[in-house]
């Protein structure tokens, strides 16, 4: 049977977490889409220390920070959804943290719909996907310059997740509903999975040996060997899943079920889902902390970020966010 957390009690739990034990020292940044801003967040406080505005640009989704966490990442994907007719963005904000300043604008040179930036600290490069060249696009994080790009060979290239080993790239395509596989080394695609009509998000397993795609039309997740590359296994949801994260002693999948409010905590020993977390409206991406005590969930319509204690899988608290928050990064940098 699955058992199901209530959100009841959530400002009694805040209190609890924000006294009863230590925070990772460090700032959880959260995407505001509506409202077109970074939020700046200190979790041990509770509260939204400040924004950085977007400065006109229309609108970035995703987040990424620098190893040292003094600078963020913020591609520009448009102002409209996946597959959807809207504008194409073409730059990339980078802000300085410290200063809470937009120090630099990376521009791919025509509209690409850049989306998610993964920092790879095997090559000190920084990767975006940018769909509408279906590839995935290599920037020199110190330089800003665009290095290389890497196909996917598949359209809406939308969310990327790399191997801890650092040897491959994996990329979910939503409308074509495939997994692309990239060798990051030669910079050469190796491999499309196919996975279901359409899908959406991706993780990977702490072992490289497995990759998880939502599909976005059944309420399942796929479970993808990466030696096989083929669908190795089936899990049931009680709806459809959207963002997920591995835990740190890689026993559980988290993973936001947007339709159902909550979030939905998979076994990866038995591929079964064990619990279900009630969250605010329609969470969307989950993050773990640095030490791994921690799950973020940014709760889009409720414009918060929901704090989950992964050793009891309680709601510790609500974080202020903007508007349709959505994409989450962790900053070592602590205000």
């Amino acid at each position: 049977m699955v058992q199901r957390a209530s959100i009841s009690g959530f400002l009694i739990l805040g209190l609890v977490s924000i006294c009863s034990y230590a925070q990772t020292a460090g700032t959880l940044l959260a995407v505001n889409q509506n409202d077109v801003t970074l939020s700046i967040i200190d979790p041990a406080t509770g509260k939204q220390i400040a924004t950085v505005a977007e400065e006109g640009r229309i609108k970035a989704h995703e987040v990424a920070t620098s190893p040292d966490g003094k600078t963020v990442y913020l591609p520009i994907y448009g102002n409209a959804g996946v597959g959807h007719a809207g504008t194409d963005g073409q730059e990339m904000l980078v802000v300085d943290l410290p200063s809470r300043k937009i120090v630099k604008v990376v521009d791919f040179g025509h509209g690409v719909r850049p989306h998610k930036p993964v920092y790879d600290v095997h090559r000190n490069v920084l990767y975006v996907t940018t769909e509408l060249d279906q590839s995935i696009t290599a920037v020199d994080p110190h330089t800003f310059k665009v290095l290389y790009s890497v196909p996917t060979g598949q359209a809406e290239s939308h969310m990327l997740v790399l191997s801890h080993n650092g040897r491959f790239g994996y990329t979910a395509n939503v409308a074509p509903g495939t997994v692309s596989v990239l060798d990051l080394k030669t910079h050469k695609l190796v491999g499309v999975i196919p996975v279901a009509q359409h899908i959406q998000r991706i993780a990977i397993s702490n072992d490289d040996k497995t990759v998880f795609v939502s599909d976005a039309s059944e309420p399942r997740l796929a479970a993808i060997d990466t030696t096989t590359r083929k669908v190795r296994a089936w899990v049931d949801l009680p709806a459809k899943g959207y963002g997920g994260v591995v835990t740190k002693d890689g026993k559980y999948l988290v993973l936001a079920l947007p339709a159902s409010k909550q979030v939905g905590v998979i076994n990866l020993s038995s591929m079964k889902l064990e619990k279900t977390i009630d969250v605010p409206a329609s969470p969307q991406e989950v993050l773990l902390s640095p030490d791994g005590t921690r799950a973020f969930v940014s709760c889009n319509t409720s414009s918060q970020v929901a704090e989950i204690d992964t050793s009891n899988w309680a709601v510790t608290q609500l974080l202020p966010a903007g508007m349709w928050v959505d994409g989450l990064a962790w900053s070592t940098w602590k205000q």
